[in-house]
């Protein structure tokens, strides 16, 4: 499994123990950390703890299970398989400036608009927040949930967290005072596996879940505005079993606010729709990019490029370009893409990228 993120500056990919940064702009070597190699936990702080939600068959090992970067791009957190929490910052260069410890596995993590915290969603149910201004300081237990939390997300002005847990629903809570909750978004009917405000309309929630539907919804009110059935697009079209169950497991927001991608477990195929610039929230189907694999993940750029980055050791990365009222492969000399191997020889199937200026 691999992860990208393009913030700012940077592109940010993850694969097995190891994040790679890479500049877009400059002629610089890649940012490396792995995790591997990274701080292990004393054995008087860890006291052989077996915590709930972390299955008996589970060992610790480093690889990563989930990144995020703040807004700006000026910082980066990971979690990892071994519990640990690390804190990036990348100006004027990128360098660790602490590694913390969460209780539990983690599944997602968000950083607030202004920087000062970052939030921590568990496989428990519980989200922590961890102070980016005091970076040694322990995290702090905000909220609990009696489900499996499987994203997070914050409204963009830091008012309220938002959560998505494995049994359908969506729960918007105030930051400062989390025991208050504003709002649930019920509706999907399956679990919830991606939240997303997106780009230019900050008081809307796409929602993605088991169900195979996109959601849009008011979410300080909880009232829904929209459903997308992604199964009536046509996404799964070579397979004849209609009731064919898959799940949504990103939703993506061009820095723009004009187009949301959506991406499906084990799908070859990336939903591109356009956003409805008015106050009810709709979603129009806009084109289905057809791939040759499934892709592990997708993210947009700040000059609103679609990266699509393939299940394959050979061709990793497709780069798409709105032109034309369509999406087009974009084809350049400039872009060469080495397998992790050059960067890690622990790693066969991730990505680095190097982008001459």
């Amino acid at each position: 499994m691999a992860v990208v993120c393009s913030k700012g500056d940077w592109f940010v990919s993850s694969c097995s123990t190891t994040l790679v940064a890479i500049h877009l702009k400059q002629s610089r070597e890649p940012f490396v950390f792995d995790c591997a190699k990274a701080e292990k936990k004393p054995k008087e702080a860890d006291g052989g703890d077996k915590s709930a939600g972390d299955g008996p068959e589970e060992k610790d090992s480093d690889r990563i299970l989930a990144f995020a970067a703040s807004a700006s791009g000026k910082h980066v957190a990971l979690t990892d398989d071994h519990k640990r929490l690390v804190l990036f910052c990348t100006e004027p260069s990128w360098q660790c400036i602490s590694t913390r410890w969460v209780v539990r596995r983690c599944t997602s993590l968000v950083f607030t608009q202004a920087e000062d915290e970052v939030f921590v969603a568990d496989k428990s149910g519980d989200v922590y927040s961890f102070s980016v201004l005091e970076p040694q300081k322990p995290g702090e237990l905000k909220l609990g949930h009696l489900s499996m939390l499987l994203d997070v997300t914050l409204s963009p002005d830091d008012k309220y967290i938002i959560t998505a847990d494995r049994d359908e629903k969506i729960r918007v809570s105030f930051r400062r005072s989390p025991y208050n909750i504003q709002a649930f978004c019920l509706g999907h009917r399956e679990f919830v596996s991606a939240l997303l405000v997106p780009a230019g309309h900050p008081d809307w929630l796409l929602s993605g879940s088991g169900d195979g539907t996109v959601k849009v919804w008011h979410y300080e009110t909880g009232r829904r505005l929209h459903s997308v059935d992604l199964r009536q697009l046509g996404l799964d079209s070579e397979n004849s079993d209609t009731e064919k169950r898959f799940a949504v497991s990103r939703i993506l927001s061009s820095p723009d606010g004009r187009h949301v991608a959506v991406q499906c477990e084990r799908l070859p195929s990336v939903q591109l729709f356009m956003v409805d610039s008015g106050t009810e929230g709709s979603l129009n189907p806009a084109e289905t990019l057809a791939l040759p694999l499934a892709p592990w993940d997708v993210t947009f750029d700040s000059q609103n490029q679609l990266w699509v980055l393939l299940e394959s050791e050979d061709l990793n990365v497709l780069l798409y370009r709105y032109s034309e009222q369509n999406w087009k492969v974009h084809t350049c000399s400039s872009v060469t893409v080495f397998p992790c191997t050059e960067v890690n020889s622990s790693l066969t199937n991730c990505l680095c990228l190097f982008i001459a200026v």
